[in-house]
């Protein structure tokens, strides 16, 4: 079947056995608290699928990234959406990696290991809050004998409690008594992490979207990666870029899960050929516009104009994709919705794109001011 062929290609490709896998483990199994999923998909190399070649990962194009993704929604809505944000962190990582330069700590102690350890990231970064950029402190450190004592909360955090690391970034009183941000890559069993119950409804509790407290963690000026002086500008590139790509994986991810209702539409030869084509068209016509995104940054078409045009993208396919929802609903029928749990639980995952930051409330100003001329503010 064409559905999701090239998709499925291009995961079979970069990440060979793992969708084959996923199929076989029953659906409920797949997206319980006790899934399988995050492991098989380290297994299968997973975690390196945004890491570059150089540091021997598998260096996924953007466009590649995206059709993987949305395989993988399709077959395990959890495991995509709680992977994003793990594929983030390692855009973040990866990119952040030239302001430090090859001998420091950043690439000798976590990106020339996290390869060959496959490791899976969880993000304490502040995307999503009010005000803040990405890269904004979400968690604070006050000085101590010795170092630093390092507190916060991330809630909710995916991959929570099946995660390596833990990235994120921190506010620290510069040497010239001046408030700095710092970078901290910490193993997930460091003393005074913890993870607490926060997901308490049923669709995508596979996630792993727990609380993550660091409470007086404490960390040495060696486990602190400050950003160099001449990097304000780059920064703010970076927050830009990494609107970019959250928004454009945060979406193919949901476009996936809204697939896999469009996918047992057509499995099942349900509704008229009228009503099938319909509701190809509407999911294929968010997934264009996700690879369109994908092709300009692979241009290297970024800034200001790209990290708007990744917005309007996350809203468009939100918008597209409630109307496969409910039509792809509507196709298969009430008989199918009683006796298949599946078909409540797709239709109800696929709705939480909405809640991803930022939320188009909270962007209609910046929207406006940006259409009057000015650049896009993230709020």
């Amino acid at each position: 079947m064409k559905f999701l062929h090239h998709d499925l290609a291009a995961c079979e490709k970069l990440l060979p056995g793992l969708a084959g896998r996923l199929s076989d483990v029953p659906f409920d199994e797949l997206e319980s608290a006790e899934s399988p999923a995050l492991a098989l998909f380290k297994q299968y190399g997973g975690p390196n699928l945004l890491v570059p070649g150089e540091y021997e990962g598998i260096g996924a194009s953007a466009l590649d990234a995206v059709r993987v993704v949305r395989a993988l929604g399709s077959l395990a809505p959890s495991l995509a959406v709680a992977t994003a944000m793990h594929h983030f962190s390692v855009g973040m990582l990866y990119s952040l990696s030239p302001l430090y330069g090859d001998d420091s700590k950043l690439r000798k102690t976590v990106l020339d290991v996290m390869a060959q350890k496959r490791s899976l990231l969880a993000s304490g970064f502040a995307e999503g809050r009010s005000g803040r950029g990405i890269l904004s402190p979400a968690v604070q450190a006050r000085e101590t004998s010795g170092g630093y004592l390092v507190s916060g909360s991330k809630k909710p955090c995916s991959l929570s409690r099946s995660m390596d690391l833990l990235t994120a970034s921190v506010g620290v009183s510069g040497r010239d008594g001046s408030p700095e941000m710092a970078l901290l890559v910490l193993p997930a069993d460091t003393p005074g992490i913890s993870v607490h119950p926060f997901w308490s409804t049923f669709p995508l509790v596979a996630a792993e979207s727990h609380e993550v407290r660091l409470e007086d963690v404490f960390v040495t000026d060696e486990d602190l990666l400050r950003a160099p002086p001449t990097a304000a500008e780059k920064l703010d590139e970076l927050n830009e870029t990494g609107v970019i790509w959250f928004q454009m994986i945060i979406a193919a991810a949901y476009t996936g899960v809204a697939s896999s209702l469009v996918g047992r539409a057509l499995d099942e030869r349900r509704g008229t050929a009228a009503e099938r084509a319909q509701l190809c068209l509407l999911v294929e016509t968010a997934a264009s516009l996700v690879e369109g995104l994908a092709r300009r940054i692979m241009d290297g078409d970024l800034g200001n104009d790209c990290a708007a045009a990744s917005l309007f993208t996350r809203y468009s396919v939100q918008d597209l994709l409630t109307r496969v929802v409910g039509m792809a609903v509507e196709t298969l029928g009430g008989m199918t919705y009683i006796r298949s749990p599946e078909i409540a639980y797709l239709a109800s995952a696929a709705q939480a794109l909405v809640f991803h930051p930022p939320s188009r409330s909270s962007m209609s100003e910046a929207i406006d001011a940006y259409y009057a001329g000015k650049p896009l503010f993230f709020s």
